[in-house]
């Protein structure tokens, strides 16, 4: 392995373009190798936030990192390079200058402290940006978890329970990102990664203004928006326990200190006490929880640089609702396990150790923590007493790094008759991810339900999930059984314009005049077994659905409406169907390219290219 730090150069900028060019909230997969790969100008080309890669071509990208490698031999010089990846990000347009130069900053010392220990040359960098094309990207190399030498039980299939058994309500919140500097009437178009701030400016004629509850446009949410969905969720209740995976703060990650993200944690953890009184809680670590954002180091990495400043604060604001052997585990890697009732064990994993995004795993992205070690230590325990096991995380299992993500798998593969529940966040959508027997990949053993987010980034209605759980009594399986989505439709809680469409029209000065709803009704969206006709939410269901999805476009549109939480403008189609339906059934990285092109008459490689929806 290489150790020089020739390489700080390339990943300080790919750190800056990498933040600049993928969704704030979301995590893509590193393509298979041999395979075409989905390249980060493509991505970027469909988010429309303004970014522009179409100046970076692969001899200016080598050349472009050959001579800031030459640079950084000399360690005085990282100042000198930190301006001008800078000024690269500024005239490439990757964002605004202000946005640029903080973020550089930001990120600057822990990324290359880092990449000085890791390897990254200018080919794998531009194979990174450019694609295959420009050379070979592969930092992460396989690994295999240990699995005990005992015989998997046999696997009895669920069945839906006794009429009249026992159900629990199971509260799940997630991406919550509240923005301090949310500012009603503020510009929601402007032309930072985040809108509806005191930054962005007041709106011109032609642009929307920041709603009082919230905005569509690529916008997170103020406090009271967050406040008045608890104080709903407490009226909507009883509830039996909550999990709650993370992200607290907005997507304004160029300008986020420790102190800032402490205070958020703080004051969201004791909100949600103050509104859901004594129950418990079970919390899993959103991906910007840190900041920098994405940056978990794992616990092989002391001091300062370590992600002990969160995880200690995350124990002692967590206390109330986890054991100290919880706590424990916490401090140590932001992970734990809790016995829920008798018979049920939730596990939180921190999935920030399986994401790409976390630069620190460039250094060893091999289990990082020995969290899924750890992990079967737990489920061949729970397996032994016949314990029923939920597992919590942020980001979706699909979308890991490849090793950690294929590890994943052969674990629920391996504890199917153990792990009965999976539930994640992060994508901000309202969706689901399948697990299949690694033999025929064919039998359904497992769903990752993905959860929608609290937050409206981008252009979505503020939402959260309750699941009606297989009950605490002796037998209980403690699968999900069904689940319902409520949201806040910001249409009706911003109310019409005074006037009518007359206000809206252009002047030098006028704005619409908004009286918003100060008491707005959080509705139930759906509910999972009246929108597709099913009587129970089992793995073998949803895999059933996914089919019916491509028998039926009248279903599958209807998914694709209450994915985006009732707001969305235009229906899915041909390759963006085709790329869904495909996500849906990828419990596992890999399988994306590895879909039955057959069962989805098309070339699935050329669908993802032309769009990811």
């Amino acid at each position: 392995m290489r150790f020089a730090p020739i390489p700080c150069a390339v990943g300080l900028l790919c750190c800056v373009l990498v933040l600049c060019s993928v969704p704030l909230g979301t995590s893509f997969p590193v393509q298979d190798e041999g395979k075409p790969g989905i390249t980060f100008l493509e991505e970027v080309g469909r988010l429309r936030v303004g970014f522009n890669w179409r100046n970076l071509t692969c001899p200016v990208c080598k050349v472009l990192f050959t001579i800031l490698d030459v640079a950084l031999l000399s360690d005085v010089n990282e100042e000198r390079v930190a301006r001008a990846v800078g000024e690269a990000c500024i005239r490439l347009h990757l964002a605004e200058e202000r946005v640029c130069r903080q973020i550089t900053e930001l990120f600057r010392d822990d990324f290359i402290r880092a990449l000085q220990q890791s390897l990254l040359w200018p080919s794998e960098a531009c194979a990174l940006l450019v694609g295959r094309s420009c050379g070979r990207f592969d930092i992460y190399a396989p690994w295999n978890v240990t699995l005990p030498r005992i015989p998997k039980p046999p696997v009895t299939p669920p069945s839906p329970p006794k009429p009249g058994a026992p159900q629990s309500r199971v509260l799940f919140l997630t991406d919550i990102h509240w923005d301090q500097e949310y500012a009603v009437g503020s510009s929601a178009d402007c032309k930072d990664p985040l809108c509806c701030r005191n930054e962005s400016g007041s709106p011109s004629w032609n642009q929307r203004a920041a709603g009082f509850w919230g905005s569509y446009s690529k916008c997170d949410l103020p406090l009271r928006t967050v406040e008045n969905m608890l104080e709903n969720a407490a009226r909507t209740g009883p509830w039996d326990w909550v999990y709650w995976t993370g992200d607290i703060p907005a997507h304004n990650i160029w300008s986020q200190t420790r102190k800032q993200q402490l205070s958020e944690l703080t004051v969201i953890t004791r909100l949600i006490q103050r509104h859901l009184g004594n129950l418990k809680v079970y919390p899993a670590i959103g991906n910007h929880e840190s900041t920098p954002v994405n940056s978990f180091p794992p616990p092989f990495v002391h001091g300062n640089r370590s992600s002990r400043w969160l995880y200690d604060t995350m124990a002692e604001e967590w206390a109330p609702w986890l054991p100290e052997q919880a706590l424990k585990t916490l401090r140590h890697g932001g992970f734990y396990t809790v016995e829920v009732q008798p018979g049920l064990r939730v596990v939180s994993l921190n999935m920030n150790f399986c994401a790409r995004e976390n630069y620190w795993l460039m250094v060893n992205s091999t289990d990082p923590a020995n969290q899924l070690q750890w992990l079967i230590h737990i489920l061949q325990a729970s397996e032994e007493k016949g314990e029923r096991v939920h597992i919590i995380g942020h980001i979706p299992p699909g979308l890991c790094l490849s090793s950690w993500s294929w590890n994943y798998y052969h674990i629920i593969n391996r504890y199917e008759g153990t792990i009965t529940g999976q539930f994640f966040g992060h994508t901000h959508m309202d969706e689901f991810q399948m697990f299949y027997d690694e033999a025929t990949m064919t039998r359904a053993v497992g769903v990752a339900f993905i959860a929608p987010s609290i937050t409206t980034y981008v252009n979505l209605n503020p939402g959260y999930r309750v699941y009606l759980v297989d009950g605490n009594y002796k037998g209980s399986s403690r699968f999900v059984l069904d689940h319902e989505t409520y949201i806040l439709n910001l249409t009706e809680a911003n109310r019409q314009p005074e006037g009518g469409f007359s206000s809206l029209l252009p002047t030098t000065s006028q704005h619409a005049i908004f009286h918003p709803d100060p008491n707005p009704k959080w509705i139930l969206l759906y509910r999972a077994s009246d929108a597709y006709g099913v009587s129970s939410l089992f793995p073998s269901d949803w895999d059933g659905l996914i089919r019916t999805f491509l028998q039926d476009d009248r279903v599958f549109q209807q998914f694709w409406y209450l994915r985006h939480k009732g707001h969305v403008s235009e229906p899915c189609i041909d390759a963006c169907k085709t790329t869904v339906v495909c996500f849906l059934r990828s419990g596992r990285y890999d399988e994306l390219e590895q879909c039955d092109l057959l069962e989805f008459g098309g070339d699935m490689v050329s669908a993802v290219r032309k769009t990811l929806c």
